[in-house]
């Protein structure tokens, strides 16, 4: 029988699985998926009614695509609706720069795929549910931990019917960035820092429009990611500033995004309300302890990435992987011991200190300066200069964006479904 989306009918409204992963964003639904293709009986918990979210990354990076199509799924994922960027170069006032060529990587797939990240949840789901031993719940909302003694035994959970427990041999939080069960869990948080917040809309795109660009002008900077017949715009604000952006006006901030991008002049009246316009809180941190014994963060919920290079979503996915790589096999015969999950955070912290790194100096040397410079005074950092100069560093900058730090392969077994 295939995987289901029907919650639990049994009359102490309790379900139990080998493991409990709550959240079904990236992370969530690729492990769910990796475990359940391995033989593992796995529940994921989804606390909306389906992944309609606009706010969520779009960004499907090379490393993604590789796990794709190690998994043999790639064929159809590139079925759905995408637009394929294989080149990212950024405006400074009026200089264009090239700032990385994915096109130089030597791979099958060398470009980034911009996905709503409600078809590429969609696509997990639906590769997921092949497998007898995967169960989504949507609509079930994870709000506490179950403990026996200092072991974690399963999930306290909440659905339409009313209150809900999954008992799990191993929990899994994959709830993001503000996880519920992080908290419950008491895992400490190191706050890296971020001088930055962003306001995420949408405007209508003309058929003719050019290509998916950064774009610095005038002190303001905003990112418009192509969604085939619409911009999805990320107007980035110096943290904090949102109430006096919105004390200014809806016709000012209009002003603001036509003045910063010009192509999106036409159509700035597609922002009627301040409803239409969503401020994303950005952070940057991470968990000093993933684990509790029976308990595993990984995802936002391990550490939260800043937008610059849109690496979050492949992040989330890279640990997925590795989790599914180290845990399976051990998942068999009952709950992998809290040394062997701390092996998750061993392989994939370093990856996420450098990427984390990288990042802030991109916010402190570039898009800091950029926010704070006087109207005719932009000008492309030395940094990007030197990068649009030389093709070479076009190519690594294409590496470490797209393939990132240690990118994982997928080692875990399969189980083929019946």
């Amino acid at each position: 029988m295939a995987g289901t989306d029907a919650p639990p009918q049994s009359a102490g409204r309790t379900l139990a699985a080998r493991c409990c992963v709550a959240g079904g964003g990236p992370a969530g639904m690729m492990l769910g998926l990796l475990l359940a293709r391995a033989g593992i009986d796995t529940v994921v918990l989804e606390k909306h009614g389906d992944f309609l979210r606009d706010f969520r990354g779009d960004t499907v990076h090379p490393s993604t695509l590789e796990v794709m199509d190690e998994l043999g799924l790639i064929d159809g994922f590139l079925k759905r609706p995408h637009q394929e960027l294989r080149r990212l170069g950024g405006e400074f006032g009026d200089a264009t720069m090239r700032i990385a060529d994915f096109s130089s990587l030597d791979m099958k797939y060398p470009f980034i795929a911009f996905m709503p990240q409600w078809d590429f949840l969609d696509f997990l789901a639906d590769s997921a549910r092949r497998y007898p031993s995967f169960r989504l719940l949507m609509r079930t909302e994870a709000t506490d931990l179950i403990r026996s003694g200092e072991t974690v035994t399963g999930v306290a959970a909440r659905d339409a019917e009313g209150p809900l427990e999954i008992r799990a041999a191993l929990t899994v939080a994959c709830d993001g960035r503000h996880s519920v069960l992080r908290a419950r869990a008491g895992l400490d948080i190191e706050d890296i820092g971020a001088p930055i917040d962003v306001l995420w809309f949408k405007v209508h795109k003309d058929r003719d429009s050019e290509p998916v660009l950064a774009r610095i002008r005038a002190g303001r900077m905003m990112v418009t990611l192509d969604r085939g017949d619409y911009w999805q715009c990320a107007f980035v604000i110096a943290k904090g500033q949102f109430e006096a952006i919105r004390a200014e006006g809806l016709d000012a901030f209009r002003r603001a995004v036509a003045d910063v991008a010009p192509i999106l002049a036409p159509h700035t009246g597609d922002i009627a309300t301040w409803d239409d316009v969503k401020l994303l809180t950005v952070r940057i941190d991470r968990l000093k302890r993933w684990t509790k014994p029976g308990f595993l963060c990984i995802g936002d919920a391990a550490h939260a990435m800043s937008p610059v290079g849109g690496v979050g979503v492949n992040l989330a996915v890279q640990d997925a992987v590795a989790a599914a790589n180290l845990l399976a096999d051990k998942l068999v015969h009952g709950c992998p011991s809290e040394d062997d999950l701390d092996q998750v955070r061993q392989r994939r912290l370093w990856p996420t200190r450098l990427t984390q790194a990288m990042q802030v100096v991109v916010q402190n040397r570039i898009v800091k300066p950029a926010l704070a410079a006087s109207p005719n005074g932009v000008r492309p950092p030395l940094l990007i200069r030197v990068v649009n100069a030389w093709p070479w560093l076009q190519g690594q900058a294409a590496r470490m964006v797209g393939l990132g730090v240690r990118p994982e392969h997928v080692r875990s077994p399969e189980i083929p479904p019946p």
